[in-house]
């Protein structure tokens, strides 16, 4: 068996397992991971949207996590504070992401390295203190709680996200729709771009590539990943919160990205599940478990530099190598 069939094996058994977690997770765990897996999965589309900015153009975004509050805001106020349907409130979250992260784009983008770094920092603070301001509109720090309406309606059946197992494959869904458009994008002439400006941007803008436009872009597609997560978030938590908007978590969606792989596609989905699996594990344990976390991580980052899933494809491109010289030598 080649090692690009053994690949095609592995993902085609985790799809597998990702179909089967409603049913399988209750018969060999406690039923709650099947709501930690659900969280893992919004919670990688967050570090996706990280990973697309950090490893695809050479951007290191610390306020993601501005846009993932809009996301969830959207729909809180939407339900709660305008009365709109499942749709049009999941459609509201997702637009003001995508329009925040066009505004703070235009400003964020002029500047590279560091100082990129800092003014997403900037926007994220802002934005969370002014959603602390206004209170009376976003609760707070003690947020906006507010009840499903339902997702579909047909005659007079209801199918939404109160049902567990229906809230848990709509999650599924929209996450696997959202990587698999990540993969789109990165494969059309638009991603090739973002990766020759991630190498050189100099030499991107002498063969005719607009730098400031490109990365424009690709910021925007990146704060819609993070709004659309923020979305699932809030209708899977009922709940949204300016706590969520601080840069603490964006901070963790960059590690997540790093320890999975940044610059690979399924590297967020590796390292948030890692990270959190471990820390849902050492929690009941110990109570300075975010010790040895923050230990994983480090050794992660030191033994193995691109990260899990970036370790992985050099090892068995290593053992294709070696075997393709094997033959030839034979």
């Amino acid at each position: 068996m080649s090692w690009s069939v053994l690949e095609k094996v592995l993902l085609a058994i985790f799809a597998a397992f990702l179909l089967a977690v409603p049913y399988l997770i209750p018969v060999i765990a406690d039923a709650f991971w099947v709501s930690i897996i659900t969280e893992i999965l919004i919670w990688s589309l967050l570090a996706a949207s990280v990973n697309f900015l950090f490893g695809y153009v050479g951007l290191l975004s610390f306020g993601q996590a501005l846009y993932f509050g809009m996301g969830m805001y959207g729909v809180a106020i939407g339900v709660a504070k305008l009365g709109l349907s499942f749709w049009p409130a999941f459609g509201l979250g997702v637009l003001l992401s995508v329009a925040m992260a066009a505004i703070t784009g235009v400003f964020a983008v002029r500047l590279t390295w560091h100082y990129f770094a800092i003014i997403t920092v900037v926007f994220s603070l802002i934005f969370y203190f002014l959603a602390m301001t206004l209170k009376p509109l976003t609760g707070g720090d003690d947020g906006t709680v507010f009840s499903l309406p339902p997702t579909f309606t047909w005659g007079e059946e209801e199918y939404g996200l109160a049902d567990p197992t229906f809230q848990y494959f709509f999650i599924l869904v929209c996450v696997a729709l959202c990587f698999y458009l990540k993969y789109r994008v990165l494969a059309s002439p638009f991603g090739r771009g973002l990766m020759a400006i991630r190498e050189n941007d100099t030499r991107a803008a002498l063969i005719g590539l607009n730098v400031y436009r490109l990365r424009l872009l690709a910021f925007i597609v990146a704060g819609f990943f993070a709004g659309v997560a923020g979305a699932l978030f809030a209708l899977f938590g009922r709940y949204a919160s300016a706590s969520y908007m601080f840069y603490h978590v964006s901070g963790e969606a960059v590690v997540w990205a790093i320890v999975g792989g940044a610059g690979t596609l399924f590297g967020p989905i590796v390292g948030t599940s890692l990270l959190i699996i471990v820390r849902e594990e050492l929690s009941s344990i110990w109570e300075h478990y975010l010790l040895l976390v923050g230990a994983v991580a480090i050794l992660v980052v030191i033994y193995a530099p691109k990260g899990v899933v970036g370790l992985w494809n050099g090892w068995v491109t290593g053992l294709a190598s070696r075997g393709k010289t094997k033959v030839e030598e034979e």
